[in-house]
């Protein structure tokens, strides 16, 4: 006989919470977050817990300090109160683009916020489309880092409606890239293109060549993640020059900070397309180009096969 479970969320993305707890027909468990009147987070679980499985359904969005520190006394409660396992699904892993020492004297900060949700309490990590897959190495626990190609791959195929395959081209913004590019490229039988970039400092970058033939072409670019969306903007641009007949953006992340919402409006780009593993700003709910799909049902199912000690690798596809 299963333990029961209980769906917690903190206050970085409620929407997506209540979508995921809809498709598992559960209600999500009472719980105040809130703040001090000095800014500390302050927690209070409204559940009896005890022996009880326990997800916490938070990404690291913005405020990224904040959603994080909601994830470890959402945690550090849980533990204290005997949950009986504590799973903390964060569809956008934040911190993960620090990865790496990329220069001297810098920190591998995507490791230190492995250790301290370790730390906290935390049992098993379910993630979607890590920005680098390495990092599940950081974490001592098992890691889930699920793909939201399924449901991207859906909404890909309504944008190219009855266009041929021969006519569309799946574009990778950067050599990183290319393997996820192709992988998308092949269940759609689409062709591949690849962006040559120099990216000079953070969210700075120039278009040096584009690899492939895009002239004539329905050009989808695809990416994990859309932060200031420069990147975005300078690939969209160098494919209108080359020709492309239309542009259009599908990523996992719509993190849209600074001014990406005004620079996607004025670009080349005719849609694009994110989920919702990150809400979007009320700036990005209003713009006409951008379009979101949801990875409730694809987490909604990692749940229920991770509290029925079912295989979860069949939806790594």
């Amino acid at each position: 006989m299963l333990r029961p479970i209980c769906l917690f969320t903190g206050n970085a993305n409620p929407a997506l919470a209540e979508g995921i707890a809809k498709h598992l027909d559960k209600p999500l468990a009472r719980a105040k977050v809130q703040r001090f009147s000095d800014g500390e987070t302050a927690v209070e679980i409204g559940e009896n817990v005890r022996g009880i499985d326990t997800f916490i359904i938070q990404p690291t969005s913005q405020p990224a300090n904040d959603s994080l520190m909601e994830v470890l006394i959402l945690s550090d409660a849980l533990r204290r109160a005997s949950a009986g396992s504590i799973t903390a699904v964060m569809p956008y892993f934040g911190y993960a683009r620090q990865d790496r020492k990329v220069a001297g004297r810098t920190p591998i900060t995507a490791k230190l916020v492995a250790d301290l949700i370790v730390a906290a309490g935390v049992q098993r990590v379910v993630t979607v489309d890590l920005h680098a897959g390495q990092i599940q190495g950081f974490f001592n626990i098992p890691v889930d880092n699920l793909y939201a190609m399924p449901v991207l791959l859906e909404a890909l195929r309504q944008e190219l409606g009855i266009v041929p395959a021969a006519e569309a081209v799946l574009v990778s913004p950067d050599a990183g890239g290319v393997e996820r590019a192709r992988a998308y490229a092949r269940r759609i039988d689409a062709s591949l293109a690849i962006i040559d970039k120099r990216r000079e400092r953070a969210n700075v970058s120039e278009v040096m060549n584009i690899i492939g033939d895009v002239e004539g072409k329905d050009c989808f670019i695809l990416d994990d993640m859309i932060d200031t969306a420069g990147t975005l903007v300078n690939a969209a641009k160098a494919l209108r020059e080359r020709g492309a007949r239309k542009i259009v953006a599908v990523a996992t992340h719509a993190v849209f900070s600074g001014p990406a919402i005004s620079r996607i409006t004025e670009s080349p780009l005719e849609r694009v397309i994110v989920t919702d593993s990150v809400p979007l700003r009320e700036d990005g709910k209003a713009c006409s180009k951008i379009r979101q799909v949801s990875v409730a049902r694809l987490l909604a199912e990692a749940i229920r096969r991770i509290h029925a000690s079912d295989s979860v690798s069949s939806l790594f596809v």
